[in-house]
């Protein structure tokens, strides 16, 4: 059984709860961390552990708004996401049914034969310690968190990560060649989009001689034909799957095709065998099409593709599974209770490590707490403000409140994305937490 170290309780936890507190205008309703916001199968989820898990999901948005955005102010939380109800609201909610899913993982873990040993609650107790230590009584009673839930929430997301590869392990594996085979292309694709009669003639044209220059030599560098043509041109490469599902089957004067392609590329695409350059310019609603078929059957693309099958089989049964418990279970939510928690973006949270060289120990007991709350974060003697994820948090990254001005209406008008959307790429995102690394590097 794979154990948790105090090195890695303590991470995880820092990723939740390192975080300066920013106190814009006005004041939020004061959170009661010992009512019980929620009971799933008459176990009671106290507010306090509601509290830390909705301001890691704050900081991690927050810290990808803020990555994304160059470090410009912005706006999440009081936009409309649906009538009546705002993003911040939704998102409390959506983090309270995350919360109640743990509570039913961990009742169903010996099930899965997953356990906490002694020696992770020996770690996630030292982590929990450390923690209480390093954050000031404003800000903990901000949190409205003791010390028992913070080791509580904790034990929860070691159950909730530890019951993963059991819950998927009976999954469907097998994947023929056949299902999975991809073809391999080349293409420039040329946009028409509210252009001209004679600005799309012209870019007809342009089509025509970068398809002259590869009929001439098929194979010779795509990308170098295009650009010679001009050097607003680049060639692109692209897979498909080789094999119309049955799905795709259709009636042959009315085919589509499952593909991010258009189908009227996809038509041709099939009819051509490796190396062959399409006999002519591919038109569609929008754009001009050059393709060429480099193989029919990709090896190595076919291979990323069975584990892409894979992989999305996993998903599936991952969240069949889960969403059945969640079905199965009796759940009662306190709406009162619940309406007292504001996540809003005049109460924002940020991430902040310290930088002085006594806090580069080697145990959590050691990390440098570090506490200015009347400074700015710019200013902050011996740290280093950075909004990050918390994959990338150490032992020394601690808790620094900091003043800061709320976001105006306006700019939560102009914030297109959603939370949700922030954390999938949280599902989703590889290339924030790469962003986030280099800041707090």
């Amino acid at each position: 059984m794979k154990k948790i170290s105090k090195r890695a309780a303590f991470a995880a936890l820092a990723g939740v709860m390192a975080a300066g507190m920013l106190t814009g205008c006005g004041e939020e309703e004061k959170v009661d961390g010992t009512q019980t916001v929620a009971t799933v199968d008459g176990e009671e989820i106290p507010m306090g552990i509601l509290s830390l898990a909705v301001r890691q999901s704050q900081a991690q948005a927050e810290a990808m708004y803020a990555s994304f955005m160059g470090g410009a102010d912005y706006a999440i939380w009081d936009s409309e996401a649906e009538e009546g109800k705002t993003y911040g609201e939704q998102a409390i909610e959506e983090t309270l049914q995350q919360i109640e899913l743990m509570y039913i993982m961990r009742a169903k873990a010996s099930d899965y034969d997953v356990e906490v040993t002694e020696e992770d609650e020996t770690a996630i107790a030292d982590a929990a310690a450390s923690f209480m230590e390093a954050n000031s009584e404003e800000t903990l009673e901000d949190l409205a968190v003791t010390e028992d839930q913070v080791k509580t929430y904790l034990e929860l997301q070691t159950y909730q990560e530890r019951i993963y590869d059991p819950i998927i392990a009976d999954v469907d594996t097998d994947v023929s060649d056949e299902e999975a085979q991809q073809s391999s292309f080349t293409y420039v694709s040329i946009s028409t989009a509210d252009l001209e009669e004679d600005e799309i003639e012209a870019k007809k044209e342009d089509a025509q001689k970068i398809l002259d220059a590869m009929k001439e030599d098929p194979e010779a560098d795509f990308d170098e034909a295009a650009k010679a043509v001009s050097e607003d041109y680049t060639a692109l490469e692209g897979t498909f799957d080789a094999n119309v599902s049955e799905e795709e089957e259709t009636d042959e004067e009315d085919i589509t095709y499952a593909s991010s392609y258009p189908d009227e590329v996809m038509e041709v695409l099939r009819t051509l065998e490796d190396g062959e350059v399409a006999s002519d310019v591919i038109e569609t609603d929008t754009s001009y099409y050059v393709v060429r078929l480099d193989q029919k059957n990709d090896e190595e693309a076919t291979e990323d593709k069975k584990a892409s099958i894979i992989s999305d089989r996993e998903s599936e049964l991952y969240t069949d599974t889960t969403q059945q418990w969640l079905d199965e279970a009796e759940i009662s939510v306190d709406e009162d209770v619940l309406k007292t928690l504001k996540l809003t973006d005049s109460h924002k949270y940020t991430i902040s490590t310290s930088t002085d060289e006594t806090a580069d120990t080697e145990t959590v007991e050691d990390a440098e707490i570090i506490e200015d709350a009347d400074a700015d974060a710019s200013s902050t003697e011996g740290t280093d403000e950075t909004e990050v994820s918390e994959d990338t948090l150490d032992e020394d990254e601690v808790l620094v409140p900091v003043e800061e001005e709320a976001p105006s209406t306006e700019e939560a008008e102009d914030v297109e994305e959603t939370p949700a959307d922030a954390e999938d790429a949280a599902a989703e995102a590889e290339e924030s937490d790469a962003v986030a690394e280099d800041e707090a590097e």
